[in-house]
């Protein structure tokens, strides 16, 4: 694992990084709960091939660059100007709202952040607590006793301990797998339409419809004996839920109080008003005096067919 803490050695690795397609960085910060944290490293992967879990921990070469850019703007704002802000190169960040705080802001481009792939991925196919890193690299890559300790300790101290270094490394690999992994997951959760089995669909959309009927309806009697059990017994909190309430004013006035208000105090206020049934109808042929502007959106239901057929009956 390479620990670059010279000037020139991180310029030139920051220059070869210019030539990839894809990075892979994580940041260490020292005094993050502080008023004014310091960048203390960066670490970058730019080739993940071969560092696949075994079930204990990662195998690798020494493809992960730690660069200690601890106290040294010039360092970071070259790696800023050189990376961050090149729409060129892919950079793949956990959190990345985080890290890129450091790391260029809002001028930084084609960032991809993995904690929000995960999040977009459906729940059924990724069923996990959270989506911190270390949940992630345990459950998608099969890496396990992966330890966090070092993940608060002073990363302002110089010599970094080889606990430091070691788990600056490793996360960068558990970033990389994590990512490739969800990658994959993220195909096969939004599957070609055109190239979608019907029949099988049918099948489990079937299948799932009459179980989901069951557990909705005994989901939502539970919650309403749940909140009428809480209330009654003055019980805030269970071990599994919380009861809480909020009240919420709604400032109604009539229109023509409204209408009047404004013409009389010259109060500048002008906005389209959706125009229900209800006030169509009443406007009637007045409605052809009125700038109206015509808003066509198309929605799409899907529902099984016995149940459209009870609906008809309704």
């Amino acid at each position: 694992m390479p620990y670059l803490n010279s000037a020139s050695n991180i310029r030139a690795k920051v220059a070869e990084y210019t030539n990839a397609k894809t990075l892979w960085i994580d940041t260490e910060v020292a005094d993050y709960k502080s008023r004014n944290p310091r960048l203390s490293l960066i670490q970058v992967l730019n080739d993940p091939t071969d560092m696949s879990g075994n079930g204990q921990s990662p195998t690798s070469g020494d493809r992960v660059d730690l660069l200690d850019v601890l106290d040294q703007p010039d360092l970071v704002a070259d790696f800023i100007e050189q990376i961050m802000i090149n729409p060129d190169i892919e950079k793949v960040f956990h959190n990345a709202n985080y890290d890129v705080k450091f790391l260029g802001k809002k001028r930084a481009k084609n960032i991809t952040c993995t904690l929000e792939i995960a999040k977009k991925i459906p729940y059924y196919i990724l069923p996990l607590p959270n989506y911190q890193l270390k949940t992630l690299a345990t459950a998608l890559c099969r890496f396990n006793d992966i330890d966090k300790q070092e993940q608060t300790s002073d990363w302002g101290r110089r010599p970094l301990s080889n606990g430091q270094i070691e788990y600056a490394y490793l996360d960068c690999i558990y970033l990389a797998q994590v990512h490739l992994r969800l990658l994959e997951l993220q195909v096969a959760s939004n599957p070609d339409p055109k190239r979608e089995d019907l029949t099988t669909l049918d099948a489990r959309y079937t299948e799932l419809s009459e179980n989901w009927q069951l557990l909705k309806s005994e989901f939502e009697h539970l919650q309403e004996r749940l909140k009428k059990a809480m209330q009654a017994q003055n019980v805030m909190e269970t071990s599994v839920c919380k009861l809480t309430s909020h009240e919420r004013q709604s400032l109604k006035v009539p229109f023509t109080e409204l209408v009047r208000l404004v013409q009389n105090q010259d109060v500048s206020l002008d906005f389209p008003i959706t125009l229900t049934q209800k006030i169509q109808k009443d406007l009637g042929d007045n409605l052809q005096q009125l700038s109206v502007d015509i808003d066509t959106t198309t929605s799409w239901r899907l529902s099984a067919k016995n149940q459209a057929n009870d609906d008809l009956q309704e």
